[in-house]
């Protein structure tokens, strides 16, 4: 069996204060150094292991993990609690993108995962008791709205541009977002930022499309050349021509 035994000779208070300071200096050398390695060398493994393949370089994805690093400093040890309908992409931030941030950050998120209907109505249970029951929702543009006219959520534009500019990606490109539009206020002002989106994807036969006797039939009929439709209008006739001519 092991135990400690307090040793008998007297220390001097020169020495308790050596030691203290020794202690003192090493912990804060480990917060000022250790987590930087810590983080890093957590980035450079998702970086290797996950976050690949990108349209960025390694080398810019760790300038950009770096940012992450340092923007997160004030934050570190915070929890953020967000939420969102059960899909597999969600599942995904939950289980994977969440670890990964608090390994990188310091910053630890619980992303719930629970049913369409289950997140409208904490939306609606938030904004009715004004008690905080998420820091973070993922839930649909259509909600764009009610996000504008109750005025509880975070006017993105603004908070970007100002309060919260020290805390917002510098290599962040609003308008390379698929689906902003959908999230835009009428006062042009984002309330939300696309997180996924279901992206409808049509098949047809180009051999079809490029005939020059359909094209030129297709002109004739109806006053328009023939090609992917932009409107419903065209996917009609487009049926009509290729069902009964």
């Amino acid at each position: 069996m092991r135990h400690l035994e307090r040793s008998k000779r007297p220390l001097s208070g020169t020495r308790i204060l050596m030691m203290t300071s020794a202690v003192a200096l090493m912990a804060a050398s480990a917060a000022i150094t250790a987590p930087a390695f810590a983080d890093e060398a957590a980035a450079k493994k998702w970086i290797d292991s996950e976050f690949q393949p990108s349209t960025l370089s390694k080398d810019d994805q760790m300038k950009e993990m770096q940012w992450f690093i340092k923007a997160a400093a004030p934050f570190k040890g915070m929890e953020i609690n967000a939420v969102s309908e059960t899909l597999t992409v969600h599942e995904y931030e939950s289980r994977t993108l969440a670890k990964a941030f608090e390994e990188i950050t310091g910053i630890k998120v619980k992303h719930d995962i629970i049913q369409e209907g289950d997140v409208v109505e904490k939306i609606q249970t938030q904004m009715q008791s004004g008690k905080n029951v998420y820091d973070g929702w993922i839930n649909d543009s259509d909600f764009i709205g009610t996000h504008f006219r109750y005025g509880q959520a975070v006017d993105l534009t603004d908070y970007m541009a100002g309060e919260g500019k020290d805390v917002t990606d510098p290599q962040l490109d609003v308008n390379d977002f698929i689906g902003k539009s959908f999230t835009t206020a009428p006062n042009g002002h984002l309330y939300q930022l696309p997180d996924q989106q279901f992206a409808n994807l049509y098949w047809f036969r180009y051999d079809w499309f490029s005939n020059p006797e359909y094209k030129t039939k297709f002109k004739a009929k109806y006053g328009y050349d023939l090609g992917v439709p932009v409107n419903w209008s065209a996917y009609e006739d487009i049926a009509d021509f290729f069902t009964n001519d």
